[in-house]
């Protein structure tokens, strides 16, 4: 790696570690830059996941130190993020990922459409502890998004921060809950593409260093702006993922 190369790694793992830090999205910024520098794409999904592992990481001990994460509810829900995850990744060894890209389509305009919907939705934290049949999808659920992070990835925050909207959390809150369970699915994540050897430890490494910061920075700025920042973020972010997956499906299969 030449000067060039680092200066790119740690400017783009730093900005995607901000934007990812609240919300998700940051791997629209880092996987670009790191098939920039040459990584084979299979080989940038790892590192990335490797690289984003300390971003969320430092996010989650940010929020939770701000006191915005509900420790007892996160606490058993990391278990089932990471194994689902991990389940994901092994289903992604097998089955080709692409075949859920018209599912995540619908998800996130449902996700989107639903947010602009409720103007107040997520203004003030309602959440009261669930019945055992509603903890119990609840759990099926993160679940479930847990093992699409293992299989495809993309929108996997979006998609905790509004299930933990739906229970009932406020955005900031829902935010701090989520980092921390979307850290349990990357370590599943980076599991297998180590075992796999779809990892550059080296790069990964110089990119997580500039993640902690950047997520560091994302997570206080967060915490500052309050609520309605992190709603504009995540509606935002949701609207890029979105477009994003509608591109790639319409470029591959019609044109």
């Amino acid at each position: 790696m030449d000067l060039d190369m680092i200066i790119i790694i740690i400017l783009f793992g730093f900005l995607s570690a901000f934007i990812d830090s609240v919300v998700d999205g940051g791997g629209l910024i880092s996987i670009p830059a790191l098939l920039a520098i040459g990584l084979h794409p299979a080989t940038a999904l790892g590192t990335n996941k490797l690289a984003s592992s300390f971003g969320s990481l430092t996010s989650a001990i940010t929020f939770i130190h701000a006191r915005k994460v509900d420790l007892h509810i996160v606490k058993k829900l990391f278990p089932l993020s990471f194994i689902g995850s991990v389940f994901g990744a092994l289903i992604a060894t097998r089955i080709p990922p692409e075949l859920l890209k018209p599912l995540v389509i619908i998800m996130l305009f449902l996700v989107l459409i639903y947010t602009l919907v409720k103007k107040e939705w997520g203004e003030t934290s309602t959440y009261q502890k669930l019945p055992p049949k509603k903890a119990i999808i609840f759990a099926a659920f993160v679940f479930i998004i847990g093992m699409y992070d293992g299989f495809l990835g993309g929108g996997t925050g979006s998609f905790f921060l509004f299930l933990l909207l739906i229970v009932g959390f406020d955005f900031l809150k829902a935010a701090g809950n989520a980092k921390v369970i979307n850290f349990a699915s990357n370590v599943g994540a980076i599991i297998l593409f180590a075992c796999l050897q779809h990892v550059d430890y080296k790069v990964g490494l110089i990119m997580g260093i500039s993640m902690i910061v950047g997520s560091f920075a994302g997570s206080q700025f967060a915490i500052r702006k309050g609520v309605s920042y992190v709603k504009f973020l995540f509606i935002g972010v949701t609207l890029i993922l979105l477009l994003k997956n509608v591109y790639d499906y319409v470029t591959k299969h019609f044109l």
